[in-house]
């Protein structure tokens, strides 16, 4: 069998592999929102399209928060991409290609289509390459193109494993309680100029570290009170 063809098959493989992980993970992780959850969640409801902003190292754990009717991410021209696109459409999110180094202008015209043909946008403004926590500029200029409104998450698991990748990413372990911090939607003016972009660049940046750290001691408030009720014999 030719080399291409056994590669083939083999993501093939590893594709469906990591598609039935995610579902499992689903099925089983305990999921608790905090913040402007139940806002976002009402978005989806009533119909609204919006771009949901988030860490590249949660983006196992967000398509488990999906409620809407469909979204689009973007994805790399690398085959691991194909994995992940394949994986995704389980959550009914689409999956558009492009990178930093590689049809990126393409990827955002896609997105560009897919939001107005009625999909959410989800985007991870540190990737593709990182470095790690530091927004870039392309998620406020969709937000600029479409008027979508852009709504910061920040997931945090209890029970993880992180790959050795630059984003650190974060795969829960079964059965995980998942903490989601919602804040504050963003929007940003279709006129607005670069001295306007930076600012919602930065705000957004800074939002996002803050959820992180408000998911992160909710979680261990939430940890320790079971400890607590455990140790007192109380309601846990």
């Amino acid at each position: 069998m030719p080399h291409s063809n056994r590669r083939r098959l083999l993501l093939r493989f590893v594709g469906r592999l990591v598609t039935g992980v995610l579902g499992f993970l689903a099925l089983t992780i305990r999921r608790r929102g905090i913040g402007l959850d139940q806002e976002l969640a009402a978005a989806w409801r009533r119909g609204e399209h919006v771009l949901v902003a988030f860490w590249h190292e949660g983006l196992v754990m967000m398509p488990f928060l999906y409620s809407g009717k469909r979204a689009c991410i973007m994805v790399s021209h690398h085959p691991d991409g194909e994995m992940i696109a394949q994986a995704l459409r389980q959550f009914r999110i689409e999956a558009t290609r492009g990178s930093s180094t590689r049809g990126w202008v393409g990827g955002l015209k896609d997105m560009i289509r897919a939001y107005r043909a009625g999909s959410d946008l989800a985007f991870a403004p540190d990737g593709p390459h990182g470095p790690p926590y530091v927004v870039k500029s392309g998620v406020i200029q969709m937000a600029r193109a479409t008027g979508a409104r852009i709504f910061p998450v920040a997931p945090v698991a209890a029970w993880h494993v992180r790959a050795r990748s630059w984003d650190r990413l974060i795969v829960p372990m079964p059965w995980s309680r998942v903490v989601y911090a919602v804040g504050e939607p963003m929007t940003v003016s279709r006129d607005a100029d670069e001295a306007e972009i930076e600012r919602a660049r930065a705000r957004l940046e800074q939002s996002l570290l803050a959820l992180q750290s408000q998911a992160s001691s909710a979680l261990q408030i939430r940890v320790m009170g079971r400890r607590i009720a455990r140790a007192t014999g109380g309601p846990v």
